[in-house]
């Protein structure tokens, strides 16, 4: 069984945008940044009512780990665990743009 290796470069290219327009910012460029954003966009979907908030605010805790972690295997793990949870962000950012007009 092969895994798949998440890199903190993967994490920001698939979710920089979506979590952008929520946090109403310039996509992320590195970790910290998103980050930060990851806290923004989980508090614009909870206020707009938006289901799954609580994991983008998980995702955005273990994902601050990972840029701590010294060990290799816990970071891959930590970003693979952030990954899982920010699977329905593209589909949670459309129903945003659709309350937003935008």
């Amino acid at each position: 069984m092969t895994t798949t290796t998440i890199t903190v470069a993967d994490m920001v290219r698939r979710y920089a945008d979506d979590i952008a327009f929520v946090a109403e910012e310039s996509p992320a460029v590195d970790l910290d940044s998103l980050v930060d954003q990851l806290g923004a966009a989980a508090g614009q979907y909870e206020t707009a009512g938006i289901t799954g908030h609580e994991d983008i605010a998980a995702a955005a805790v273990l994902l601050a780990e990972a840029g701590r972690a010294e060990d290799p295997a816990a970071r891959d793990l930590l970003l693979k665990r952030a990954d899982v949870l920010c699977w329905e962000i593209e589909d949670m950012t459309s129903e945003y743009r659709t309350m937003v007009g935008g």
